[in-house]
């Protein structure tokens, strides 16, 4: 199994940099990291919650464009100070680390602001909303000394790392030919708005909220169901199959798709969404394997996985536990549940490499190169047609 010789020089050229890495100011074993949210919904209050969990942060501000979400965000962190415009939030001295939970169309220019602020960055996957966004925050964080973790969880779950140690780093599944995920029924893409938010909120910046985004009315669906919405988010395939192609990066040692197709469509929810509710991506890799993502919103079906297919036998991994088949008609499958949310080991992972300088475990150039490999899905699928991708150029091929 082998990198990709991008990811190996990038990778070098990475912990150079942070070899060499100061940091604004000196952090004594019991001092704690003064911390501030953008973007208050569920999501980013719940995570917020872990960070205080943690007893290693001061949570001194948050922010989102809706007043309600920002009272919400200081009802989790009594104390901190509310903004509605994240510029005016990274111009605080009290503050070292952001966490970026807004909606996808958000996460580049609020994490190069922060980055170019002098902050550390705890961004939700998926990192980008477009492939092209991806270097200019690789380089945000980098040419600024800084720590940038991306929020595939998974990467710091302790059932992960045990699966790819024990199995991968081995090579004890033998040749890998494909790689299967899933991931059915996920409600946050199923999301109504509710009656109170029928009419524009007199307290809720509609501008603001649009950003980078064209001009259009208020419509309560593409605020309180972003996903839904391929200018706001990548549907299933970015939300979801970015966390798990990450995972299939990380246990092969590559990120390198050279191919994409896709198909899908709205099937079932006739409800205004422009991202498909069923969806099959295949991704092929040069080293003679291949992803597949499939995922429905229609009733009837849920649940999510990676399943590892080898040679010698195959793994099937959830964020619940893992099962290990060997090869072999009565062969009893091995199996290992996980102790804990990943979400605080990736946390912790965070806040101690803020501390220490270190390269977190999903590095902004990891987030990159796991968002592009979903970007590629999504493109394939809006053009209808099989991509050839050059991924040391990151670059799709002509024809």
């Amino acid at each position: 199994m082998e990198i990709s010789s991008s990811a190996k020089a990038n990778a070098v050229r990475a912990a150079a940099v942070f070899t060499a890495a100061s940091y604004s100011r000196i952090l004594g074993a019991n001092d704690k990291i003064n911390h501030a949210l953008i973007g208050c919904g569920g999501r980013g209050v719940g995570v917020l919650g872990t960070f205080i969990n943690t007893s290693q942060v001061n949570v001194t501000a948050v922010c989102d464009v809706f007043a309600d979400r920002v009272d919400a965000g200081q009802k989790r962190a009594p104390g901190a100070k509310g903004f509605k415009d994240h510029r005016k939030l990274l111009e605080l001295k009290d503050v070292d680390s952001v966490q970026i939970a807004t909606p996808d169309h958000w996460h580049a220019m609020i994490a190069i602001d922060a980055l170019n602020a002098g902050k550390d960055v705890y961004v939700e996957k998926p990192l980008t909303l477009k492939p092209e966004e991806g270097p200019p925050i690789v380089k945000a964080a980098r040419v600024n000394n800084r720590i940038c973790q991306v929020g595939m969880q998974q990467r710091s779950g302790k059932i992960y790392l045990q699966a790819k140690q024990e199995y991968f780093d081995t090579g004890k599944l033998g040749k890998i030919t494909m790689a299967r995920t899933w991931w059915h029924g996920n409600g946050a893409h199923l999301q109504k708005a509710p009656e109170r938010m029928k009419t524009l909120p007199s307290n809720l910046d509609w501008a603001r909220f649009l950003g980078p985004v064209k001009w259009r009315d208020y419509d309560p669906q593409q605020y309180w169901n972003f996903r839904a919405f391929l200018d706001f988010g990548g549907g299933q395939v970015t939300d979801l199959f970015t966390h798990w192609i990450d995972v299939v990066h990380m246990f092969m040692g590559q990120d390198n798709p050279i191919a994409a197709s896709a198909n899908g469509g709205i099937y079932h929810y006739k409800d205004g969404r422009t991202a498909p509710d069923t969806i099959n991506v295949l991704l092929e890799y040069p080293k003679d394997w291949l992803a597949t993502f499939e995922a429905t919103l229609a009733p009837g079906l849920t649940g999510a996985a990676v399943e590892m297919v080898g040679t010698e036998g195959r793994l099937n991994i959830t964020r619940g536990q893992y099962e290990y088949y060997p090869l072999g008609r009565n062969a009893k499958p091995v199996i290992v549940k996980s102790e804990r949310d990943q979400t605080i080991d990736h946390v912790e992972n965070y806040l101690d490499c803020c501390r220490t300088r270190k390269l977190p475990l999903g590095d902004v150039y990891i987030g990159h190169r796991s968002a592009q490999a979903s970007h590629l899905g999504n493109i394939a699928y809006v053009q209808k047609r099989r991509l050839k991708f050059d991924p040391d150029r990151e670059e799709i091929l002509p024809g």
